[in-house]
């Protein structure tokens, strides 16, 4: 990709499978703010339908899943003992989900190594592995932290995932998540609005919500609660941002949608 490359526009009211051109199988791993569980589990019910078996698992911290989300979830410190069990799961069910442990404090499911993530993969068990790779702990964008993401090297997608609900909101903790970060890796004043040009120059930085993506790895955006007002348009300009300079983060594709709604794709940008 290059800076004269052209962006190719696609309306098209699709599916996640369709929107996100998966392959046949691969790892998968969710990084950003404002939607990243919604659209994982989503994703995961679609692939379950089209064949699985299908896990979904994190990197940190989740929620425990609701039934309408995963059918089961299964705790396990040990590779064999998880595959074992998932393989009595897989007669029943062609998706659940798995992690370490729970956190008793607030019975968030507390997620694996990516040393552990990659083992689970290489067993051959999996069809897919969705893995959400860092919080944001409700917000609707976010800077990485440090140590964030936490993406397995296995991965072969990494979607970053931004909610447009933030746009025109001012810089502030509550849509922002560490947004004096934010402020500095992007020059925008704290109260100031939130906009299409900044968002997508915080998307764009390097220590912005595709870092740590493994270079093999497809890069992807998803820009999520497009049905809010003025959102789809908003997303556009994003994409339009994004596609002058998308070679510095290596972005294949941005896609619009709402992960919540049916159908969840609006439309994709792509070269």
């Amino acid at each position: 990709m290059n800076r004269n490359s052209e962006c190719t526009s696609i309306s098209a009211h699709q599916s996640l499978l369709e929107g996100l051109a998966l392959n046949r199988r691969g790892v998968v791993s969710f990084s950003g703010a404002g939607g990243k569980t919604s659209l994982m589990f989503r994703l995961a019910r679609e692939l379950s339908k089209v064949g699985g078996p299908v896990l979904t698992t994190t990197t940190t911290k989740i929620w425990m899943p609701t039934l309408d989300q995963s059918p089961g979830v299964i705790f396990s410190v040990s590779s064999k003992e998880l595959l074992s069990k998932a393989r009595d799961i897989f007669q029943v069910h062609r998706h659940f989900s798995a992690g370490a442990g729970q956190v008793s404090s607030n019975k968030k499911v507390l997620g694996f190594s990516p040393d552990f993530v990659d083992e689970l993969w290489y067993s051959g068990m999996f069809r897919w592995i969705l893995v959400e790779a860092d919080g944001a702990d409700g917000r609707s964008i976010k800077v990485p932290g440090p140590d964030e993401p936490v993406i397995p090297a296995c991965s072969n997608m990494v979607i970053g995932v931004v909610g447009l609900d933030a746009i025109g909101k001012p810089l502030d903790n509550r849509s922002v998540f560490r947004p004096r970060l934010f402020s500095t890796i992007t020059g925008l004043v704290m109260g100031e609005p939130l906009t299409e040009s900044v968002t997508a120059a915080a998307i764009l930085h390097k220590e912005g919500i595709m870092k740590g993506a493994p270079t093999h790895a497809d890069r992807l955006l998803f820009l999520n609660k497009a049905d809010q007002p003025g959102a789809l348009e908003s997303a556009r300009r994003i994409s339009a941002y994004l596609f002058k300079r998308a070679e510095k983060i290596g972005l294949k594709r941005v896609i619009i949608g709402h992960a919540e709604h049916e159908p969840p794709v609006v439309e994709y940008h792509s070269t």
